[in-house]
Formats: C-alpha cells, sequence, structure tokens
C-alpha cells in the first residue's frame, strides 16, 4: 500500500462524510465555511468546505470497508492492512514531522508531536460549491472629472429651498395698494379756504404720507433679508456637504480601517480579519 493510494481513498470518502478516521493517528473532519468578505471587505468569497485533522480516535470503519470492496477481501484482512500503514506513517511524521498526502495536502507535527494538516489550495470536497467564484467589489478609481461631476449634482439636489420664497410674494404686493387709497383722499382738502379745518386734516394727513411709502420699503427689506438668509443657509448646507464628501474620500484612501468600522459591525469585521489572516 502506498501513500497516494491511502491519499485517494480518503478524499473519495470525505466528499460524502463529515469525517473519516485513520485507527490509531486521528480523524479527518470536515465543516462547511459560509460565504465571506475578504480584502478590506472589497471581495465576497463562496462557501466552501474546510478539510482539518483531530488526533482524536474515530470509530469508524470506512476506510477498511472501502479497500476491502476494492480489493475483494474480508473486512478483517483489510483492517490489519490498513492500521499496519497508519502506524508507518505515524512514526514517519514523528521522525520527519511532514507526511505529503497527494492531492489532499500536508500532514505535519510540532516538536511536542501534535499533528496538524494543512490541505491544498486547490482542493475540491465541496460538490455544491463548484463553479462559485469569489466577486470582487472593487471599482475603477475617481479622476477629478468625476468628483466634481458628482459635488455639482450633489449641490443641485441639496439647493432646493429657493422655490419656498416666492410663495408669500403675492402677499405682500397687495398690501401698498390698500395704503395709498388716503392720499388721494387728502388732496380736495384745500379746495376750502374760508374755514381752518382743512388745514388742521392736511397738518394732520401730511404724516400719513411718509408712512405708506414707509411700509413697503420695509416690507421689501425684509424680504431681501430673507432671500439673503436663505441663501446663506443652503450655501452652508452645500459646503458642509461637500467638506464631508471630501474627509470621506480622503479617509477611505488614508485610514480605511476607520471606514470600515463605519460601515462595517463589530461582528462583520471578525469575519473579515478572520479571513484576510487565513488566507
Amino acid at each position: 500500500m502506498e501513500i497516494a493510494l491511502l491519499a485517494d481513498m480518503v478524499k473519495e470518502l470525505i466528499l460524502d462524510n463529515e469525517e473519516v478516521a485513520l485507527p490509531g493517528l486521528g480523524t479527518f473532519v470536515t465543516e462547511v465555511v459560509p460565504a465571506s468578505f475578504s480584502d478590506r471587505g472589497y471581495t465576497i468569497n463562496p462557501p466552501y468546505r474546510r478539510l482539518s485533522f483531530r488526533e482524536r480516535q474515530g470509530s469508524d470503519d470506512k476506510l477498511a470497508q472501502l479497500y476491502s470492496k476494492a480489493n475483494g477481501m474480508d473486512l478483517e484482512t483489510s483492517r490489519k492492512i490498513i492500521s499496519g500503514f497508519v502506524a508507518g506513517v505515524k512514526d514517519e511524521l514523528t521522525k520527519k514531522k511532514a507526511v505529503v498526502f497527494p492531492g489532499l495536502g500536508r500532514l505535519r507535527a510540532t516538536k511536542e508531536n501534535a499533528f496538524f494538516f494543512i490541505p491544498d489550495e486547490d482542493l475540491e470536497i465541496f460538490p455544491y460549491g463548484f463553479g462559485l467564484q469569489p466577486v470582487s467589489l472593487k471599482t475603477h478609481e475617481e479622476t477629478p472629472e468625476e468628483v466634481y461631476d458628482a459635488v455639482e449634482k450633489l449641490s443641485a439636489i441639496v439647493d432646493v429651498p429657493e422655490p419656498e420664497v416666492k410663495v408669500p410674494e403675492p402677499i405682500v404686493e397687495s398690501v401698498p395698494e390698500q395704503e395709498e387709497m388716503p392720499i388721494e383722499l387728502v388732496s380736495p382738502a384745500p379746495a376750502a379756504p374760508e374755514t381752518p379745518a382743512p388745514p388742521e386734516e392736511t397738518e394732520k394727513t401730511a404724516p400719513a404720507a411718509p408712512a405708506s411709502n414707509t411700509a413697503p420699503e420695509t416690507q421689501k427689506v425684509r424680504k431681501k433679508d430673507g432671500r439673503r438668509i436663505t441663501r446663506i443657509a443652503a450655501a452652508c448646507v452645500v459646503g458642509t456637504a461637500l467638506l464631508l464628501l471630501v474627509i470621506f474620500i480622503i479617509l477611505s484612501r488614508t485610514a480605511p480601517s476607520f471606514t470600515d468600522s463605519l460601515l462595517y459591525t463589530p461582528e462583520e469585521l471578525e469575519i473579515i480579519n478572520y479571513q484576510d489572516t487565513e488566507k
């Protein structure tokens, strides 16, 4: 029996089973890893099946059954052959600290003879994930022209309070017409020179003219002040939005970890960092 044959048997069994035991050595264990993020959250990785090795003894007899069926021998003889070969693999692993399973990966040992498994990068043991590829969310870098166009569109969206100022204009124009009527009534008063009453009326009505003239001027000034304040407020809003956009773009280039903390929850960041370190 050769190590390549043992590796092929393990790979064939692991496609349909979660565990495959090597008698006297340990157990190959699989687990399905869900889809995850990597590359600072810009790449979506499809789900896959991870193969690892644990030093706990399994009770299954899958290897012996497969070997017995393939070679047409009894199960007890197959068990002895598998156990003897695995014992030799364990001795070589203890001495050389590494055993290669062709097409599967490498089984290695630490100085304290703790065993662990490193699967091949192109190992495929997840039939349901066949054909799935990582998806990149990265786009091309924005040019200054594109940034300027985005800012212009943003300012056009933010600068909307101006139409609201035009609504009260018809009400302001109707007020001076009502206040100009007393001026026409004062003009016939000088036609009666014999009585002293008309001079008193002219004296009383004369100051009314400036009042009627000043009222529209005051309203026009208030109207201009209101428009000026509205424009200043709109300019402040646009300026603030532009400043925040520029700050966000700078932070995304200089401090991506900070922007990641704004875009993702701590759990998502933990998954992202875990996938980055693993790969």
